[in-house]
């Protein structure tokens, strides 16, 4: 009889998880039979999180007023989370986040070209979580978040500007903390990790091809050039990083 191959990628952490995958990148997400060797699928990810509500776009986007765009490209997996803000007013009552995000879809897809908004998330002051770029919230969408780390990452912001002084809701903390314990945890990555990402454009803080070591639950400020997520919510990391690990059931 052949030899069972198990392929035990999900149940390595976080950093061990990113490394392993290049070993057994095809083939590993279902049974196949191939040469008379069977391939069994990886189990699924041990720390894993609830899946918190997310708004679907079409609640501030419909097929009328979005333009033409191409499909969405897709990574193997999410090993990071990079937190943004909005740069855009606080006062803002939580009924007008549809309207808010359209306007920055507007923004970021007229003036700047886009094909689409390029945040994977986005979250209001009231704790309320809406997809954002087209693609699946389950799935890994390839994101236009921060310059040269959109592979293998997911971009959530923050509908606000939080520099220094600027109180940030908990609810949006909380929020945040839930939806990266959830996508970390599809890849049973530990939201307090390190992990190993490769630079795509040297119009990041590294250049194109090197590889870097991040948190996995990072401020674009960690990637980029830039001040973003501001430094109230920069702040606030440590915290929202130790209660998503809680979510995934880790100590």
């Amino acid at each position: 009889m052949p030899p069972i191959v198990f392929v035990l990628l999900g149940c390595l952490p976080g950093l061990a998880a990113v490394l392993a995958l290049a070993l057994c990148a095809s083939g590993v997400e279902r049974s196949v039979v191939e040469s008379g060797r069977q391939v069994v699928a990886r189990p699924a990810a041990v720390h894993k999180a609830a899946r918190p509500h997310i708004v679907p776009r079409s609640v501030w986007l419909d097929d009328v007023t979005r333009p033409a765009q191409p499909p969405p490209r897709y990574d193997d997996r999410v090993v990071a989370v990079f937190v943004h803000h909005t740069d855009s007013p606080n006062g803002y009552d939580c009924a007008d986040t549809p309207r808010i995000i359209r306007y920055l879809y507007a923004g970021q897809t007229g003036s700047r070209d886009w094909d689409d908004i390029g945040y994977n998330f986005l979250v209001d002051r009231c704790g309320t979580i809406y997809e954002g770029r087209a693609g699946g919230v389950d799935r890994s969408v390839t994101g236009a978040h921060t310059q040269g780390f959109n592979h293998r990452t997911t971009g959530i912001a923050a509908i606000g500007t939080f520099t220094a002084g600027v109180p940030v809701p908990k609810k949006m903390t909380d929020a945040i903390a839930a939806l990266a314990a959830w996508k970390l945890g599809l890849s049973d990555t530990d939201p307090r990790a390190t992990v190993r990402l490769t630079s795509s454009n040297s119009q990041s803080r590294y250049s194109a091809g090197t590889t870097a070591m991040l948190p996995a639950l990072a401020g674009h400020r960690d990637g980029y050039m830039t001040s973003c997520p501001g430094a109230a919510l920069s702040a606030l990391l440590p915290e929202i990083r130790e209660t998503a690990a809680r979510l995934q059931g880790r100590r």
